[in-house]
């Protein structure tokens, strides 16, 4: 397991970008649990922000693509709207304790 970053680094209803050896990795906080995706969309294979640290949508409920749209589910990745609609997005293994969150590359 390698560490990605500190709990209180992810705030509720909140979203993070990280380059954890060489992957780009998001991650997005929603009911106290941690939820941490490879960045890379099922449709064109680009990233999701638009800004750094930017992957939700502006009712911080869904991740969408800044690309072309998409949206996914916070809780499985799945993309319920957008071209890359019944895909999803690439999951990442992750455990959070007291020391902070933890990510299985």
């Amino acid at each position: 397991m390698k560490f990605l970053c500190a709990g209180s680094d992810l705030p509720e209803a909140g979203s993070r970008g990280f380059l954890l050896d060489g992957v780009k990795l998001f991650a997005v906080r929603r009911e106290q649990r941690a939820y941490v995706y490879s960045n890379r969309c099922p449709h064109r294979g680009v990233a999701l922000e638009w800004q750094p640290d930017q992957f939700l949508d502006p009712s911080a409920s869904l991740i969408q693509c800044a690309t072309h749209g998409a949206l996914f589910l916070i809780e499985s990745g799945e993309c319920v709207a957008g071209p890359c609609a019944g895909q999803s997005l690439q999951s990442i293994d992750c455990h959070e304790d007291s020391q902070g969150i933890w990510v299985e590359l």
